[in-house]
């Protein structure tokens, strides 16, 4: 199926996410909840976290194994037993940040039919990589029509 046309229309918002600390936070039916109101049909959304010690991704959203692997995953990649030169914030800030720079600071979903193309067993994830709870936000943009 191919769909063409000008980008008619397009809209913004933020979503504000309480975290518990350390971990994945699923936001798919915020995100979702976001399009639906939006109205648009086609288009592409852009969804970006405004921090820099927490991230975004596309997992997997059936067996929470996966989100347990990878946290282990990034404790092995950035560990918080190193003695990083930036430390100022705590032992988890350094590696908060380098776990940033290996995850996504923005995702680019497309929209279909007015809905999220993701696939089956995909979600939409905030990372916390912080120790502490945080509350982050989300901009969100969706031009299409």
């Amino acid at each position: 199926m191919l769909a063409s046309g000008p980008v008619t229309r397009q809209a913004s918002g933020r979503l504000v996410v309480e975290t518990r600390g350390q971990g994945f936070t699923e936001i798919t039916a915020e995100v979702a909840g976001f399009v639906r109101e939006a109205g648009l049909r086609h288009g592409l959304l852009t969804v970006f976290c405004r921090h820099t010690s927490a991230s975004l991704t596309i997992q997997e959203n059936a067996d929470p194994d996966v989100r347990t692997d990878l946290m282990t995953a990034l404790d092995r990649l950035a560990p918080r037993d190193v003695p990083y030169v930036h430390g100022i914030e705590g032992p988890d800030d350094m590696p908060a940040h380098i776990r940033t720079l290996l995850t996504d600071a923005a995702l680019t979903i497309p929209l279909v039919e007015g809905r999220l193309a993701l696939g089956t067993w995909q979600g939409i994830y905030l990372i916390e990589h912080r120790d502490r709870p945080h509350r982050r936000e989300i901009v969100l943009h969706l031009a299409g029509a």
